[in-house]
């Protein structure tokens, strides 16, 4: 397993292979806004443990193996932002689910694919949620933030 760093990591450089045909470490520094250095640790890491190869100076190549953990993360984050679209959330879409993706575990991922799959399916489920959470919402139902005076 690896941590929710390397994970991201090897997630932006899967992503970015799929439109580029070379990845650069600077590419990923870049896309992730991080520094050179904090690339170059991550990707030592993920190239002793097979997911990619690198070499000095040379472009990343994912291995097999750091593909199909790549496109799985891709996977993983699209369904997680499908979710939170479907249900409404009010929401940073893209930090919420950097926060979930990470300590979800697959059953958990899967059921809600599955729901994503049934709402679509059932779109007048989806509009009877949607009118459900907005008659909510306007009596002002629902779980109170603790932290506000």
């Amino acid at each position: 397993m690896l941590s929710p760093s390397l994970e991201d990591y090897l997630e932006e450089i899967y992503r970015f292979s799929l439109n580029h045909n070379v990845v650069r470490v600077s590419d990923i520094a870049t896309c992730l806004d991080v520094t050179m250095p904090s690339v170059n640790n991550a990707i030592r890491k993920l190239s002793s443990e097979n997911y990619l190869i690198y070499k000095k100076y040379k472009e990343l190549v994912l291995t097999e193996k750091g593909r199909r953990l790549g496109k799985f993360l891709v996977e993983r984050n699209r369904i997680l932002q499908n979710f939170l679209r479907v249900i409404d959330s009010k929401c940073d879409i893209k930090a919420e689910v950097e926060a979930m993706e990470h300590y979800l575990s697959l059953p958990t991922i899967r059921a809600i694919e599955n729901l994503l799959d049934f709402i679509e399916d059932n779109k007048e489920c989806h509009e009877k949620f949607i009118r459900h959470c907005r008659y909510r919402e306007k009596k002002g139902l629902g779980l109170v933030d603790g932290y506000q005076e």
